[in-house]
């Protein structure tokens, strides 16, 4: 009989407990949590103990086969992703026995579907992706790495996402468009038209936010 895979939990917040359930669902077994916020260290998610910061998952190297970065804020989750391979880490990835993910799916280290989530066929889901509780990505989507598709969001088919966007929850994708690297989707917006980077917006049809409009934050 096989062992189950011992994984390196990095964060310790709301998401990391998705996570951290999501991993135990899978056969996988929690070696140890950690987080960078020194305020953290010696509390518990889930039962398990977060033992401190980089320091302390250096020390306890040996105790895991695999690491997963459980935080919600993409760049920061994309960059802790990166420092973890270089220190020499397998990235796990995390699919809920729940998502249903076509056979040619192909998706990246680090990445964690939860439950719901539907990924169709012929898309590619890069590195540190979340897709979170009940999206879905139809047919031949192209998901940069560590973009948020937020809960119940929809990617029609053909959809590209750059690198580190946001599609809040509820938002809807038109077949075909392109959402570009670093852009944000309001919860519950329609995108009828391609986002350019870095842009923000809202509503149905989605129209661009100046910079002082606020739209959504993400989850750490």
């Amino acid at each position: 009989m096989t062992a189950p895979l011992r994984v390196a939990l990095f964060g310790a917040g709301g998401h990391a407990k998705v996570v951290a359930d999501i991993l135990e669902r899978a056969g996988a077994r929690i070696a140890f949590v950690v987080d960078d916020d020194p305020a953290r260290a010696g509390g518990r998610l889930l039962g398990y103990e977060v033992i401190g910061g980089r320091e302390a998952l250096r020390a306890r190297r040996a105790e895991a086969d695999a690491a997963i970065v459980a935080i919600g804020a993409n760049a920061v989750r994309r960059a802790i992703g990166r420092w973890l391979a270089e220190q020499g880490f397998a990235l796990a990835r995390a699919i809920h026995p729940a998502a249903v993910v076509a056979r040619d799916v192909r998706i990246g280290a680090g990445s964690v579907m939860m439950a719901g989530a539907v990924i169709n066929a012929d898309t590619e889901i890069g590195e540190h992706c979340i897709v979170n509780t009940s999206a879905s990505v139809d047919h031949d989507c192209r998901v940069g790495d560590a973009v948020h598709i937020a809960p119940g969001a929809r990617l029609c088919g053909g959809v590209e996402v750059g690198a580190e966007a946001f599609v809040g929850a509820g938002a809807v994708i038109a077949p075909g468009r392109r959402i570009g690297a670093g852009a944000m989707i309001a919860a519950g917006a329609v995108v009828l038209a391609d986002v350019p980077e870095r842009a923000r917006v809202a509503g149905n049809p989605a129209r661009l936010l100046p910079d002082d409009e606020p739209t959504v934050r993400a989850e750490r």
